[in-house]
């Protein structure tokens, strides 16, 4: 489970910087986008155990990447989390119809969160 790349799509520098503290405190090794457009990219260019994806990013949104990356062969078997202040009840169904893998609202809890992302790396197979 330790020294899994994890991609982490995410516009906001503080968000993104917490994130990868964590994870990275957790033995994981991430690597950072701030577009959608370059999380795809480098999802392509790197295939990560798991793609952490905010919902507004500047550019295609969460949602448009996820269908990219799904559309694509060689990445559309990669667990992708939807991380997003869009807390709303309808928000959380209309990000799960999308075909995120799970949800995690911030601000994160710590707890709930590296219990997703540890489920998310130790599921791939």
């Amino acid at each position: 489970m330790a020294n899994e790349l994890i991609l982490i799509v995410e516009d906001n520098e503080k968000n993104r910087k917490l994130v990868r503290d964590v994870l990275q405190h957790r033995g994981y090794r991430t690597l950072e986008a701030e577009t959608g457009e370059d999380g795809v990219r480098l999802a392509r260019e790197h295939r990560p155990a798991l793609i952490l994806m905010d919902i507004q990013l500047p550019g295609i949104d969460g949602i448009a990447a996820l269908g990219q990356l799904r559309g694509d062969a060689a990445t559309r078997d990669i667990p992708v989390i939807a991380v997003t202040a869009s807390a709303m009840t309808h928000d959380r169904q209309k990000i799960l119809a999308a075909g995120f893998d799970g949800y995690q609202t911030k601000p994160i809890n710590l707890r709930e969160f590296l219990a997703a992302v540890d489920a998310a790396v130790g599921g791939r197979g």
